[in-house]
């Protein structure tokens, strides 16, 4: 594909701007009706495959976990998302925009990530209501 190419896709397909690879494992917790539903076929777009969900047995490339202020504590959330983690793996927390049901104010983010032993490395706009923020589990 060429780079013109890769930029049009980055602009039809948000998941594009991620980070996503052909033949990933993403795992998706927190599925709700609320979630963008572009942005989910976008990933599986891009991975090839369908998402697996809460149930899967196995360990994943990538955790995508949608989170709500009302859904927790998100400390305990991303330590589970950690063990669901294939080594060198990332979390794509998803949170609602400032100003939606159930924003997530950024310092509670930051301090849940530290907490849990990850470095937040990335944070984006990936969707009309969501934020995203990746973050890197340390190697084990």
């Amino acid at each position: 594909m060429s780079a013109t190419a890769d930029h049009a896709e980055e602009r039809t397909n948000p998941a594009a701007r991620l980070g996503f690879e052909p033949g990933q494992v993403v795992q998706e917790i927190g599925y709700d009706e609320d979630v963008d539903q572009d942005l989910r076929e976008g990933i599986e777009s891009v991975i090839g495959q369908d998402l697996v969900d809460e149930d899967y047995d196995d360990v994943a490339d990538v955790v995508v976990l949608w989170f709500r202020d009302e859904d927790g504590d998100l400390t305990d959330a991303l330590v589970d998302a950690i063990g669901l983690l294939e080594d060198g793996g990332m979390i794509w927390l998803l949170t609602p925009k400032t100003g939606r049901d159930g924003y997530v104010e950024p310092s509670d983010i930051s301090d849940a990530a530290q907490t849990a032993g990850l470095s937040q490395t990335k944070s984006i706009s990936v969707a009309s209501d969501w934020a995203g923020s990746r973050l890197v589990a340390p190697k084990r």
